[in-house]
């Protein structure tokens, strides 16, 4: 099947030099939510900008829809919505009008319902006829996302959508992009709030000084990359560690009073089951027991620390 999106040897070197992306391949799916990680300057925005046909790449080429973004720009750019990072709208628009207008750059019929469905789903019906200059930081962020959407994109692109809004906004976006998913939506998330990736992405890419360093399914990363514990609290501290458990990767903790076991979450060698049973063999009374695996953001700087 052909992917929604394809980015094919992507490269952007700006006059003085500056390299920001270089031979960036990437395929992604109908209704796929990739989320795109990365520390400041990555180039995560600049292949977002070229994709959009905001900015011009040195080389390679990007397929929307299976139309190529500079040959067929117009075809491109209607399935494609984006949510940039900077707040621009017209200050003196109202919502209900700056939606409107927006449908008819796109060469749109009139949806009155449709407008008014997203502006309700954003929680801006009740400031539809307000001057968008008298909008809060957060509505006017809300109005960017309502924007993105009036035109039905097929790809929605959302470049830090949610940095320094409340945990209500949040919220809803990650809902109103699963809906959007549910549709068929295809959406790219740029992020630097790594739960929201762990939340709501499918694939999860990891960009670095203007390199793909990996794009791998979100459950697979973590259960491949993911480091585990297993944590068994004792009911009386231990002097030294019998060596059954020393040879099974144990280690003492806690002046005694735990072990702890550490290994990587595709290690089909460490069952918990049978780590449990050695502990029992060596005459070792439990308390309790607990585990743990990395998160997405433990295994995203230990990615950035080996590609750096």
């Amino acid at each position: 099947m052909q992917p929604m999106l394809s980015i094919q040897n992507l490269t952007k070197t700006y006059a003085g030099g500056n390299c920001a992306l270089s031979d960036v391949n990437l395929d992604v799916a109908k209704g796929e939510i990739l989320a795109l990680l990365g520390p400041n300057g990555a180039g995560k925005t600049t292949m977002i900008s070229i994709i959009c046909g905001i900015v011009t790449a040195t080389s390679g080429k990007v397929l929307v829809g299976g139309y190529d973004n500079v040959r067929d720009y117009r075809q491109a750019r209607s399935l494609i919505g984006l949510v940039p990072q900077e707040l621009t709208t017209d200050a003196f628009e109202t919502p209900w009008d700056n939606l409107s207008f927006s449908r008819g750059l796109f060469g749109l019929p009139s949806n009155p319902a449709l407008v008014e469905k997203v502006l309700k789903d954003l929680s801006l019906w009740d400031k539809k006829d307000s001057r968008i200059m008298t909008l809060s930081g957060g509505m006017k962020r809300r109005l960017l996302i309502a924007k993105a959407l009036v035109h039905e994109p097929k790809v929605l692109f959302l470049d830090e959508p949610t940095a320094g809004v409340d945990v209500e906004l949040r919220q809803d976006m990650w809902r109103l992009v699963k809906e959007m998913q549910e549709q068929g939506v295809t959406v790219v998330l740029t992020t630097h709030y790594i739960e929201e990736a762990e939340a709501i992405a499918d694939r999860v890419g990891i960009i670095n000084a203007g390199k793909l360093v990996l794009v791998e399914d979100k459950t697979a990363l973590m259960a491949n990359m993911g480091q585990k514990q297993l944590q068994i609290d004792l009911k009386a501290p231990l002097n030294s560690l019998p060596d059954s458990l020393q040879a099974l990767g144990f280690s003492l903790q806690k002046k005694g009073w735990q072990l702890l076991l550490k290994y990587q979450g595709n290690d089909k060698q460490v069952e918990v089951g049978a780590m449990l049973a050695a502990v029992y063999a060596a005459g070792i009374e439990v308390a309790d027991i607990h585990t743990a695996q990395s998160s997405l953001e433990e295994i995203f700087i230990e990615l950035l620390q080996e590609g750096s």
